[in-house]
């Protein structure tokens, strides 16, 4: 079983999966009330939550910065090569019509 800190957990494929494992596993307990360790299996499972948690919102803030990082960089070349800009925008708006033209024959 592969835990929340590990360094090769990266993707957010691979938290998803960690999600998914967390949640039966809390269901399992759950179901299983005649455990004897229900108080140590519980507090494990907060941990794990709050690890998740943690890494939820590390994934948040980078895919912030990632969009905001990319937003700014396609101003700025926008703004440094406006008309060469338009011509890609017209070309890819051609483009799209086109292939749209095309699927409705």
């Amino acid at each position: 079983m592969r835990t929340l800190t590990e360094p090769h957990a990266k993707s957010p494929k691979d938290f998803i999966e960690e999600l998914h494992t967390l949640v039966s596993e809390a269901e399992n307990v759950l179901s299983d009330t005649n455990s004897t360790h229900v108080g140590e299996t519980m507090a494990a499972l907060r941990s794990r939550l709050d690890a998740a948690q943690a890494r939820l919102g590390e994934l948040y803030s980078s895919a912030k910065q990632r969009t905001i990082a990319g937003a700014k960089f396609t101003d700025e070349t926008i703004r440094t090569n406006p008309y060469q800009s338009i011509a890609v925008a017209a070309g890819v708006g051609l483009l799209v019509g086109i292939l749209l033209g095309r699927r409705k024959d």
